[in-house]
């Protein structure tokens, strides 16, 4: 990384690799945030409710992130912000796991009787989800405006991928549950961190789990949508 950021002398162009590393860095941790806030807005009944409060909540989303990207220097130094982002999310899980069937709702995570209800919850995901990704990108550039255009990049991504998740939930049996698994994954990993930094495990194995959680997600189709498209296709 050194080395590719020292490759010329000219003003600015230095610039160009940092900013690649930093867009290509938040499209791949967008993708267990999105899947995450997925599952989060399946807590409003209607789809045009879960589409709104999906881009109402970004937009606070976005507003905290660059609050978060404009004061990181200042918040690494500071242990109790990644354990209240840890305990929230595992709050999440433990909610979703521990939670039963009541024969009318199938979801098991938080639900809402107003959009309202679900635009914090998104924003506050997200935020979580960010402590993790925007410290990783401070470290790789001390640059706030190349953070923040990164970060830009990370929330639209972010919001074309919850969009497809969203359908994807309806479609794919075990979806929702790998959603919840990754949200237990980096709340364990914020709060191993706050306890000792040494004992986080490296990014590439924090990915590999999290795309072989994606896969187990996407192994099983739910019986009617399999046999809406065994119909089609006999047709």
């Amino acid at each position: 990384m050194d080395q590719s950021l020292e490759f010329s002398s000219w003003p600015g162009v230095e610039v160009i690799p940092v900013l690649v590393v930093l867009v290509a860095l938040e499209s791949v941790l967008s993708a267990d945030n999105a899947i995450a806030l997925a599952a989060l807005v399946q807590g409003l009944e209607d789809a045009v409710l879960q589409r709104r409060a999906l881009n109402l909540g970004l937009v606070a989303a976005f507003v905290l992130r660059i609050l978060l990207i404009l004061t990181a220097t200042w918040v690494i130094n500071f242990w109790q912000f990644e354990l209240a982002g840890a305990a929230y999310l595992l709050w999440l899980a433990i909610q979703y796991f521990t939670s039963q069937d009541n024969g009318e709702h199938e979801h098991h995570g938080p639900r809402f009787s107003s959009l309202w209800q679900a635009i914090p919850l998104i924003a506050m995901t997200d935020l979580a989800f960010s402590l993790d990704s925007v410290t990783t990108a401070i470290a790789i550039s001390r640059n706030q405006w190349l953070v923040i255009t990164g970060g830009v990049v990370g929330v639209i991504t972010l919001r074309f991928m919850a969009g497809l998740f969203i359908r994807w939930l309806n479609e794919f049996t075990h979806l929702q549950d790998a959603g919840y698994i990754t949200v237990t994954f980096v709340g364990l990993r914020l709060l191993v961190r706050v306890i000792n930094d040494n004992w986080v495990p490296p990014e590439w194995l924090m990915l590999t789990s999290i795309a072989l959680i994606f896969l187990w997600g996407f192994s099983q189709r739910n019986g009617e949508t399999a046999a809406v498209e065994k119909e089609l296709e006999e047709k």
